[in-house]
């Protein structure tokens, strides 16, 4: 019997008919509102090409209820405040050893220097990224530390965001694993924190895993983490990383981790799905990269298990070719786009020019619009530490001004 332009048999055709008629009916759930399961999310995520189509246009239906046809993105300047750091992940370049070529540590006179630079060229948040915990596993680092008068990272942080706050941009920090007490000593210098879950697959930690030597990415730690973020009432960023030996279920499984800590906290103010990228000299230099639609399924997957009013965002300049799918999969942010520091974490990888991706937008029917590093519905007394409001509410006006 022909069956979508192929012959296929009786049992085939069963089969076929069987999984979109349960696709069918899982997106039909989502539209309704029902909050989706595992079973659910891994079928969605595993779906197959003849329902791809449908699951990304329930997807960006579902977008287009709760966020219209806005996309936005935060003007950044990237500040790498060190690139020392103690994990050893086997896909990262970004991390270095004292002593290695490019190692360095950024001087509070860069850092302000950074600043000033990025406000104006119309930068509004400053990206503080970092690796973990340098000074656990150099002494070199540690008299770094010592010289510049401070105990520990955090603390230096801390002081790199006043900083940045004192030119006029919001911090957003990104530093890796930080105890509760961590968080709420920057909580009053930061408009939002971050930390990419990237899978809960404890495979990866495991012997010739890409986590094996690196203790901070354990899955539990970094949950742990994110809900201590939502106790302590910070908007948080965190995401997934796709193609670093993780199945597409582990991909489902890891979107619902996410959320459960959201439903306690209320705190996950975006999503990123993020897609690993090989890198030459290291061990996944040869390792397949994902692919376009294996992206798809699983921004639109993230779109139909975190609800239309989670903000969904894929990176545009490691898919400078995926705007416009990435747009028809359910995002609704492009995360933040610098116009004076490349991407560090993927130095090989540049800013899309913002006209461009503004014309491109557009004629996927999408206006592009700046946002602060926190987003509109965090921005309250719940949320925003008093410290920082004042900030906040001039930065506000500011992008509201410009609507």
């Amino acid at each position: 019997m022909a069956y979508k332009g192929r012959w296929i048999s009786m049992t085939e055709l069963e089969s076929f008919a069987a999984r979109e008629n349960r696709i069918d009916a899982i997106l039909a759930r989502a539209l309704a509102g029902d909050r989706l399961g595992e079973p659910e999310a891994t079928a969605l995520i595993e779906c197959g090409d003849a329902e791809l189509p449908r699951v990304m246009a329930a997807a960006a239906e579902l977008r287009d209820r709760c966020k219209g046809r806005d996309v936005t993105y935060s003007p950044k300047v990237f500040l790498p405040i060190t690139n020392l750091c103690r994990d050893r992940c086997s896909y990262c370049t970004f991390r270095k050893d004292p002593g290695d070529p490019g190692a360095w540590t950024m001087t509070l006179a860069e850092v302000a220097e950074w600043s000033r630079r990025g406000r104006e060229q119309g930068c509004i948040e400053a990206l503080m990224c970092l690796g973990d915990k340098p000074e656990l596993a150099f002494r070199e680092y540690r008299q770094t530390l010592a010289a510049l008068g401070v105990r520990s990272t955090t603390e230096y942080v801390a002081r790199a965001c006043a900083t940045a706050l004192e030119a006029g941009l919001l911090p957003h920090t990104n530093a890796g694993i930080m105890t509760p007490d961590e968080l709420a000593m920057l909580r009053p210098l930061n408009a939002s924190m971050g930390l990419m879950l990237e899978s809960v697959s404890q495979r990866l930690r495991a012997r010739g895993g890409v986590h094996q030597w690196a203790p901070d990415k354990d899955p539990a730690v970094r949950l742990r983490m994110i809900d201590e973020a939502g106790e302590l009432k910070i908007p948080f960023t965190t995401g997934i990383l796709i193609g670093i030996g993780d199945t597409p279920a582990e991909r489902a499984q890891s979107l619902l981790a996410i959320r459960a800590s959201h439903e306690r906290h209320g705190h996950i103010q975006e999503v990123i799905i993020q897609n690993f990228r090989a890198k030459p000299g290291l061990p996944l230099e040869d390792a397949p990269e994902p692919g376009a639609m294996e992206m798809a399924r699983a921004i639109a997957t993230a779109r139909l298990v975190l609800g239309g009013a989670m903000n969904v965002q894929a990176p545009p300049n490691l898919s400078p070719h995926e705007i416009e799918l990435f747009l028809a999969a359910g995002i609704n942010d492009w995360g933040g786009i610098s116009p004076l520091s490349r991407d560090y974490v993927n130095p090989e990888a540049p800013w899309p020019h913002l006209e461009r991706l503004k014309e491109r937008c557009a004629r996927a029917g999408f206006h592009l619009k700046r946002r602060l590093a926190i987003y509109p519905e965090f921005i309250n007394d719940e949320w925003v530490d008093p410290a920082i409001r004042p900030e906040i509410g001039r930065l506000s006006d500011r992008i509201s001004a410009e609507v």
